[in-house]
């Protein structure tokens, strides 16, 4: 019950689900750059109200790219766990809720590397 998102590849892009309702919330289309690497060419998130509720379109690319960076690839992203916690805090006003509390409900088990 931990794990909250399921990720799968085809082609050059990413899938990122809800693991629980298998919701497709990210899609993320991938170019290749110069240094060998790749970075996100297009991402699109789910709208309907129903499947995921949109708090705003930083949140959101914080979110995409963290699941990428921290439960796909393994990467510390400190980083984005910063941003994604000030955004909650943010958006629910004052809250003491411990920011690894706020990241596991995110991002699931794999909250710290």
């Amino acid at each position: 019950m931990d794990e909250k998102w399921d990720v799968f590849v085809e082609g050059q892009t990413a899938f990122l689900h809800r693991s629980w309702t298998g919701n497709g919330i990210y899609e993320a289309s991938f170019a290749a750059v110069d240094d060998g690497g790749w970075r996100i060419r297009m991402a699109a998130v789910e709208s309907e109200p129903a499947r995921h509720r949109r708090r705003s379109d930083r949140r959101d690319r914080v979110m995409l790219e963290l699941v990428l960076s921290a439960i796909v690839l393994g990467e510390p992203a400190a980083d984005l766990r910063a941003e994604l916690v000030a955004l909650v805090r943010e958006a629910s006003g004052p809250t003491n809720v411990p920011a690894g509390a706020l990241l596991h409900s995110a991002l699931g088990l794999r909250t710290q590397r």
